[in-house]
């Protein structure tokens, strides 16, 4: 007879046990929507959804075409972070939209090149020729930029990481420079001279990084950042999922994957 109570009180205990353990089981298992552009920041994200799952965070890629959507998306509470942008681009939106963003960790960078299907050499770049660059501030600016550095034009003084074309004080060929959406840049090589192409979207279209007439070296504020709520930059997820994306086996996925075209910026 006390065998069998003592059986049941083990029982019980056990159960209870069981019962208390859930409620913590599921608060680990917590689902992130993450924002990303298509190519290589999906590609690694989708290296980083196992790494952490046994971890305890359950990890949906959300794919989006442009770079204006993805932090609309994360301020209205659609994603729970997104990794995407490099934080002179955050610092920007964050200050002429008003988002509550944050970056709390840095992911890839993806050193920029100016591409062309006519040319295969900026020498061969004829005076007049139209040169397609990004239309939004810190993307484009980070284009004329390059063109500055590799000696194509001149930039007023003091312009810092957004230069806008109002700010060319020479362009000794007399190039034509227009804005596009950077999704379409790649689109436009068969209308332009030569174009700039952030390199998530060279990849996108199967075109090869290093085949770039011009290339930014990688340096500068421009490695990517993982970006979420300022209201959730302190919760323990956030340090988890930064946690996963920082392991030794996406740095060796970055590496053999993307051959130096994108580096890891940690």
């Amino acid at each position: 007879m006390s065998i069998n109570l003592t059986r049941r009180a083990a029982l019980a205990a056990s159960g209870l046990a069981l019962l208390l353990s859930v409620p913590a089981f599921a608060q680990q298992n917590q689902t992130l929507r993450i924002g990303v552009s298509p190519g290589p920041h999906a590609e690694i994200l989708e290296k980083v959804k196992p790494i952490a799952a046994k971890k305890g965070l359950d990890i949906k890629i959300v794919e989006f075409s442009d770079y204006v959507v993805p932090n609309q998306a994360l301020d209205a509470g659609e994603l729970e972070a997104n990794s995407f942008q490099h934080q002179p681009y955050l610092d920007n939106q964050v200050k002429d939209r008003g988002y509550k963003l944050v970056s709390v960790g840095l992911t890839v960078n993806f050193p920029l090149g100016i591409y062309s299907s006519k040319y295969k050499s900026w020498a061969e770049i004829p005076d007049g020729a139209t040169v397609a660059i990004q239309n939004d501030p810190t993307n484009g600016g980070r284009s004329l930029l390059l063109l500055q550095d590799k000696g194509v034009i001149k930039l007023k003084d003091g312009v810092g990481v957004k230069p806008s074309v109002a700010d060319i004080t020479a362009n000794p060929k007399k190039l034509k420079i227009i804005e596009i959406d950077a999704a379409q840049a790649p689109r436009s090589l068969a209308d332009v001279g030569a174009a700039s192409i952030n390199t998530n979207y060279a990849v996108d279209a199967k075109i090869e990084p290093t085949s770039a007439i011009l290339r930014e070296d990688p340096k500068g504020p421009y490695v990517n950042v993982i970006a979420v709520r300022e209201a959730d930059k302190d919760k323990p997820w956030v340090k988890t999922l930064v946690e996963a994306y920082h392991s030794p086996e996406i740095k060796a996925f970055v590496t053999e994957r993307f051959k130096g075209n994108v580096l890891a910026g940690w």
